[in-house]
């Protein structure tokens, strides 16, 4: 986009987490709008009223979440979003040393009050979302009494006042598991998918990373707990750590199939600039490019302990394997069997729905690689669940959206990791 600009000598201001990181590697951007915009771009506007603006705008300081204005839908036509984006908080109390969250944002989680969220809510529903509602916080219960007190109440009584228009998802730890009225509180408010970072199951990697949530505990059981409650897992996962063994990718697989995790996002360990890793791996001498950015590409931007090529390979490994037809159908029933129905909202049998079905029979039941475990999982559904019936079909068309881009990654990038 920066080259086509360029090209029609066309003026460009850039800002967001890439570019507050990295605004040295763009010395052709005019402008830059750095750290928080609740901070930044009045004084960008103000400048640029006046034709007197600067190169940069930036802030060491951390904006009050209670300045953040509900935004602007009309500006956006939802037909073309599957998901409407909230936020609520910004900030981590943990301080990964991989994660470039904290430096960012922060380690105290800012706030919004919850009547500002429950606006911002209506708001959405006003403007004619009819659809499902991420909540992009890092760590959404990174205040849990707040959280407990005062949110989750107030989208309860916002929900039941709206009769559940919205299924509701969000980032968490894995400490939610030891907290049964938290998990209990967000069902009630229509939350039914979380995503928590697990990212290994190697002990030793754990302690190198600092992930002080996941370390001296049972993680298995601790994902089973939250699926149980009736939460979908969606779980990052990460492989090149210094402690990673050889085992390291029999291990993560087997995990990722033992706990019945159908959305595993595994991706190679790189350094963002700021974290702790990068510092560390900067004074060793072994950082030997700037971070895409990219989690879906094979590269590395640090020397591993690890043989790269091995490093690589068995990643690409694990990844051709989970997303495999016969071991993704096995982890959807896996997680099927135990799937608490949890969500108020009813389901409403539309025009796009007919017509995602009668696709994924013929895309993935007639001329997929996946047919057999399709029509397995077609008619176990419809037997022995069929309230999860259209449960169990858009998590077939994931599997084969996600096996697809797998099989493009593994294409476009050969095993040239640094």
């Amino acid at each position: 986009m920066i080259e086509r600009c360029n090209a029609l000598a066309t003026k460009i201001v850039a800002g967001g987490p890439l570019f507050t990181a990295h605004s040295e590697d763009f010395p052709t951007v005019d402008h830059f709008v750095l750290n928080e915009a609740e901070i930044s771009l009045p004084r960008f506007l103000a400048d640029l009223s006046q034709g007197t603006l600067q190169r940069r705008y930036t802030s060491t300081e951390f904006a009050d979440l209670s300045d953040t204005p509900i935004p602007l839908w009309r500006l956006i036509k939802f037909k073309h979003y599957a998901t409407m984006n909230v936020q609520y908080s910004r900030g981590c109390p943990y301080d990964c040393h991989f994660c470039d969250i904290t430096v960012l944002y922060g380690k105290t989680p800012r706030t919004k009050s919850a009547s500002q969220l429950i606006a911002e809510f209506d708001s959405l529903y006003q403007a004619g979302w009819k659809s499902n509602v991420f909540l992009v916080d890092d760590n959404f219960i990174g205040n849990k009494g707040k959280i407990k007190r005062e949110v989750l109440p107030a989208l309860i009584d916002w929900m039941k006042r709206r009769k559940n228009p919205y299924v509701l998802s969000t980032e968490a730890s894995v400490n939610l598991a030891d907290d049964d009225e938290l998990m209990r509180l967000m069902v009630a408010a229509g939350f039914d998918t979380v995503f928590i970072g697990i990212e290994s199951p190697n002990e030793e990697s754990l302690i190198e990373c600092d992930k002080k949530t996941n370390r001296n505990r049972d993680l298995v059981a601790s994902v089973h707990k939250i699926q149980s409650a009736g939460l979908q897992i969606q779980g990052g996962f990460i492989v090149g750590f210094d402690n990673d063994p050889p085992t390291i990718f029999k291990q993560m697989t087997r995990f990722i199939q033992d706990t019945g995790i159908v959305t595993a996002m595994v991706g190679l360990l790189n350094a963002p600039k700021g974290t702790k890793l990068h510092t560390q791996l900067e004074s060793e001498g072994r950082l030997v490019s700037t971070f895409s950015g990219s989690n879906t590409d094979f590269s590395l931007n640090f020397i591993p302990r690890m043989n790269p090529e091995v490093l690589v390979e068995g990643y690409r490994s694990v990844l051709e394997k989970i997303y495999s037809p016969k071991h993704y159908y096995a982890r959807v029933k896996h997680y099927l069997r135990d799937y608490k129905i949890t969500s108020k909202r009813k389901f409403r049998v539309r025009l796009p729905e007919l017509h995602a079905l009668f696709r994924s029979t013929v895309v993935l039941g007639v001329i997929g690689k996946e047919r057999y475990q399709y029509w397995k999982l077609f008619f176990w559904s419809l037997t022995t669940r069929p309230k999860l019936f259209p449960y169990s079909i858009t998590l077939a068309i994931y599997g084969f959206h996600f096996r697809k881009i797998m099989e493009s990654m593994s294409m476009n990038h050969p095993a040239k990791p640094i």
